[in-house]
């Protein structure tokens, strides 16, 4: 079983940055892609990033231009630096494994951006 372990949340004023990252606990093979997804109080999880394994990356149109996925395929792990955050980035942040057996997902980091 794969678990997924995520760090780097927490507190930050808007205009601020902070960087996620996820790692699985054990070598995992044939990830064809990574992601972050985020979920608000009230609200459904979305999308926010991902990154497939031939380096392709989709972005939430929102934060285009403010938040950058990257993976290290040695360590695979995958990262979110989130720049120029707003108050509307407060939210869980989960991060997803696409593996041909299957999903996963990690345990959620909060992050929240005071205005």
């Amino acid at each position: 079983q794969v678990q997924l372990v995520e760090s780097g949340g927490g507190l930050v004023q808007a205009g601020g940055s902070l960087r996620l990252s996820c790692g699985a606990s054990r070598r995992v093979f044939s990830i064809r892609k990574m992601g972050w997804y985020r979920q608000a109080l009230g609200k459904q999880r979305e999308l926010v990033a991902s990154i497939t394994s031939s380096g392709t990356t989709t972005y939430l149109d929102s934060v285009k231009g403010r938040f950058t996925i990257s993976r290290d395929y040695a360590k695979d792990t995958v990262n979110l630096q989130m720049n120029s955050l707003k108050a509307e980035d407060t939210a869980v942040y989960y991060c997803n494994f696409v593996l041909i057996a299957g999903d996963y997902w990690g345990q959620g980091t909060q992050v929240t951006v005071s205005s």
